[in-house]
């Protein structure tokens, strides 16, 4: 995946895209082969240093602090100005500034989806992962958020790598497909090769 591309993994269910994602990350081994990026291998390296060298993350279930809303209350306070200038920069840049001070467990799921997408951009990723971004979401919120995510792509010269059931997803903001059936590439190319 190039600087500045969105490249959909599509696949049915059980075709290996998640697991995909899981070695990229680091959250799984890979048996064999190699994992590159900018020149380094990725096999073996915990997800902490995977993200130190640029790699995001967005899941399928978003992955908010929202199950700790109130009970580090009283910690974070003091902690609350701390990088808060750049906190709200990145919600600034997902639509989110003027909810900055709800908790996520307030927010509706489309703004919870684009919470995480701050957080993923929060070490700057020269390639964000994207598990699914627009799961759970209707149909205008999940070209909302595409549509962001790939204003974002442009602005900031990143590589996107998002797999997706909603093909109209995949075919609107996707630069190229690649195709998984049972863990093997069965198709690469343009969105309308692939239709094809």
């Amino acid at each position: 995946v190039s600087a500045g591309e969105m490249l959909a993994l599509i696949g049915p269910n059980g075709a290996g895209k998640t697991t995909t994602f899981n070695m990229v990350g680091g959250q799984l081994p890979a048996g064999h082969g190699s994992i590159r990026f900018n020149g380094h291998e990725l096999i073996g390296m915990k997800p902490r240093a995977i993200w130190r060298l640029g790699v995001g993350r967005t899941f399928q279930i978003a992955e908010t602090f929202d199950s700790l809303d109130g009970l580090l209350y009283s910690m974070w306070r003091r902690a609350a100005e701390h990088k808060r200038a750049q906190a709200l920069a990145l919600l600034d840049q997902v639509g989110m500034a003027a909810q900055a001070d709800r908790p996520c467990s307030e927010l509706a799921y489309g703004d919870v989806k684009r919470v995480e997408l701050a957080i993923a951009m929060a070490n700057d990723p020269k390639l964000l992962l994207m598990d699914e971004p627009t799961a759970g979401m209707a149909p205008a919120e999940r070209n909302a958020l595409m549509a962001l995510t790939k204003k974002l792509v442009t602005e900031r010269g990143m590589a996107v790598l998002f797999t997706e059931h909603s093909m109209d997803v995949v075919f609107a903001y996707a630069d190229r497909m690649i195709v998984l059936a049972r863990g093997r590439l069965i198709a690469e190319g343009r969105p309308l090769e692939i239709r094809d």
